[in-house]
């Protein structure tokens, strides 16, 4: 059942499960080498050890909750 809120004000309403998929494909598509690329965002300061720490734990988070297995 959509949300009729949607519908009047021009939204669509998208799966969001769907949605980080896409995502995902997406970024694979930029993304050559995430090692190189974690590396530049921590050397530019886009990126912080205190961030890199956090996204870590939750990437095996997932990773061990056998979520992609």
């Amino acid at each position: 059942m959509s949300n009729p809120l949607y519908g009047q004000f021009g939204g669509q309403q998208t799966n969001p499960i769907q949605q980080l998929v896409t995502n995902a494909r997406q970024l694979k598509q930029t993304i050559q080498n995430p090692r190189a690329e974690v590396e530049r965002l921590l050397q530019t300061g886009q990126m912080s050890q205190a961030q890199f720490n956090q996204f870590s734990q939750i990437a095996q988070q997932i990773v061990g909750s056998g979520a992609f297995k």
